[in-house]
């Protein structure tokens, strides 16, 4: 096969590059309000009962738009309609759009229909450890809540169609409408009620945030789509092919959900705070995990999925986008887990602590993000091999390996949540840190299997062991420079301390790979030298 021409490549890469810029943009600002809203609720509401019938009501409506949403559509839509664009079959595009419209707007009417009538059978399901009252007012959440889950599956239609049109800022901003929405309305009740009032208020603030998200994407969407039309038809070959790709996608991402719910419901069992808590963590933990991971992702599945030619010509443009995307999201993604371990409570403290958020709590959700540092890397690497997979417009290998992960993810999580804290004679709720980190170990399986099925398909991929250990070496070495700040300072309150921490850091981080050259470091420092 002749080589791929350089200058091609080059641009190849740096539109790739851009695109994933765009998608990050958007996934910061999104992530940077959703910070601030988890900052306000811990104000008001700390590690209270109320934080955590609020936490445990949004999951179970959340579980409609994991199931129907982003990450289904992604796999099953946007590879089909994307093809379609790339071949020039514009109108058949739009008539798969229209009827993947309409079937989720259907599905989606019934399901929160059928969520709303059946909230209190659900809510005891997964929230067994709730005493009467407690479950009482998470049951009200999620009556009020389950109408925001259908529109936010109609925001994942929009985002699948702006992102096959390489729209990606709109699309991955778009969020900040529904943090804003909340925190408004907190902001608003914590004046004039009490702990059970500031929920209450929240959730209606998701449902109004979850349709303003939907409708600024809209217009957008129409100059896209000229002649979009919703129905039902599914005669055209094509729309059964999304519907064959969306079922395992859509058990797999199932699945994946009962095990987020299987975590809820351990930590009910661990006392008052380890539901809000987990969700804390996991706040702080989906934002290297959306930025590079999500972000690069997200970006390059349009891309593969409109690779055309024989099978070794997709099969090259594959394993080239592949290997550059690793590279990209391990440069970021590394650092970020040193400094979970590092300085979780840092980053903790300066996010939460305030109001009724303690030290004591900071603590406490440093430890389960050190748990979650476990697995970092292996989750938004994952990301890439499965968008590698939907590319090929194969499903079913990732469900299955989802199916394993999430099963050891079960046992391990039990045993390390449920009866080691029993075993070690500490107190239950240190068992939600064993939550994070056997879901890690779980992770680095399915990473493994990942990529070892698509390097069979396509040849040989993934990161060279000196490229690790150069960016491993760098961070603890930055590391050690943040920790000679964090224990030589004098005692800063926690924003102030986060600078001080983080930013020499940061830059220790960059210098150190700058001058080992690596090259995605000498890209940054040059983008930042252009820039400034």
């Amino acid at each position: 096969m002749t080589a791929p021409d350089p200058g091609t490549v080059s641009e190849t890469r740096s539109r790739s590059g851009r695109h994933a810029a765009l998608v990050a943009a958007g996934i910061f600002l999104s992530r940077i309000f959703g910070l601030v809203r988890q900052r306000v609720l811990s104000k008001y509401l700390g590690l209270s009962e109320a934080s955590d019938a609020f936490t445990s009501a949004f999951r179970i409506p959340n579980f409609l738009q994991n199931l129907l949403g982003e990450g289904v559509l992604s796999a099953s839509f946007i590879p089909v309609y994307a093809r379609l664009r790339a071949e020039g079959r514009d109108h058949e595009a739009e008539q798969v759009a229209g009827a993947v419209f309409g079937m989720l707007a259907l599905v989606g009417s019934v399901v929160v229909l059928l969520g709303m009538l059946l909230a209190d059978p659900l809510t005891r399901l997964i929230a067994p450890g709730f005493g009467a009252e407690k479950l009482a007012l998470t049951i009200r959440l999620v009556r009020i809540l389950f109408p925001g889950a259908g529109l936010f599956v109609l925001s994942a239609w929009c985002l699948g169609v702006l992102n096959s049109h390489r729209r990606f800022l709109l699309s991955y901003a778009a969020p900040v409408i529904w943090n804003l929405a909340i925190i408004v309305t907190v902001i608003v009740a914590a004046g004039r009620t009490d702990e059970r009032g500031i929920v209450v208020a929240a959730a209606a603030g998701s449902v109004l945030g979850s349709a303003l998200q939907f409708l600024v994407q809209l217009p957008t969407v129409f100059t896209l789509l000229r002649q979009f039309r919703p129905t039902l038809d599914t005669t055209s070959d094509h729309v059964r092919l999304v519907l064959r790709n969306f079922t395992p996608v859509f058990i797999g991402r199932g699945v994946v959900q009962i095990s987020g719910w299987v975590d809820s419901i351990l930590a009910s069992l661990l006392g008052n705070g380890p539901v809000t808590a987990l969700q804390n963590a996991q706040t702080i933990y989906m934002l290297p995990v959306s930025l590079f991971g999500m972000s690069i992702s997200a970006a390059e599945l349009p891309a593969m999925s409109s690779a055309t030619g024989n099978d070794e010509q997709i099969a090259a443009a594959l394993r080239q986008r592949l290997d550059a995307g690793l590279r990209r999201v391990a440069f970021f993604v590394v650092p970020s887990a040193a400094a979970f371990l590092l300085f979780g409570g840092v980053i903790a403290g300066a996010l939460y602590q305030t109001g009724r958020f303690t030290a004591s709590d900071t603590r406490f959700v440093w430890a389960i993000l050190g748990g979650s540092a476990v697995g970092l890397l292996a989750a938004t690497m994952g990301r890439l091999y499965s968008s590698g997979y939907y590319a090929l417009r194969d499903t079913r290998t990732p469900l299955r390996y989802a199916l394993l992960r999430v099963l050891l993810t079960t046992a391990l999580g039990y045993l390390c949540a449920v009866p080691l804290p029993i075993l070690l004679g500490v107190d239950p709720r240190w068992g939600t840190p064993g939550l994070t980190g056997s879901a890690g170990v779980a992770g680095w399986l399915e990473f493994l299997l990942l990529q070892r099925g698509l390097n069979r398909r396509i040849g040989p991929t993934g990161l060279p062991l000196p490229y690790l250990i150069r960016l491993w070496s760098c961070a603890l070495l930055a590391g050690g420079a943040g920790m000679a700040v964090w224990l030589g300072v004098p005692r800063l309150p926690p924003i102030p301390m986060a600078f001080a921490v983080l930013m020499p850091f940061g830059l220790g981080y960059l210098t150190l790979s700058h001058l080992l050259g690596v090259p995605e470091a000498r890209g940054l420092v040059g983008r930042l030298g252009r820039g400034r």
